[in-house]
């Protein structure tokens, strides 16, 4: 349903604008009612982590500026940094183009991974190798090591 909906919208001009309850109500969510939701640093564009959100938690995330993502192990909501103190304060949210994904770039306080390294992507696949390896040596150092 919702790929009807965004079809005619790809044309869409720069002064044009949506109603954002018409879009959140076309989005496609799983069967679960869940949508993927990409997080990257707005300052840097590194990718930070992957996770769930519910129509609830998107409303959550834009009336409070706080990611809210929903946790698929937990069956509850949680906001990034609640615990940790390394909140992801929102800048900009985007959809793609038919309604399935979310990015949303933020002001990441502290380490995203919950390794305390700064974002969840530091395991590369060397396909020549056959093996996984920790990325470049900006993500083999946990935040607290970058600032010792």
């Amino acid at each position: 349903m919702s790929k009807v909906f965004f079809k005619p919208h790809e044309a869409i001009g720069e002064n044009d604008r949506i109603d954002l309850d018409k879009v959140l109500a076309q989005l496609n969510f799983n069967a679960d009612g869940l949508i993927c939701v990409t997080t990257q640093c707005f300052k840097t564009g590194e990718v930070l982590m992957q996770a769930w959100m519910n129509k609830t938690a998107i409303e959550m995330t834009l009336a409070t500026n706080k990611l809210t993502y929903w946790s698929r192990s937990r069956q509850a909501f949680w906001v990034k940094g609640e615990s940790s103190g390394h909140f992801q304060h929102l800048k900009s949210m985007r959809l793609d183009c038919d309604g399935d994904a979310i990015l949303c770039l933020v002001d990441q306080m502290g380490p995203a991974c919950h390794t305390s390294r700064l974002s969840c992507f530091y395991l590369e696949v060397n396909n020549k190798s056959n093996q996984v390896q920790l990325c470049s040596p900006y993500f083999q150092k946990t935040v607290q090591e970058e600032q010792a």
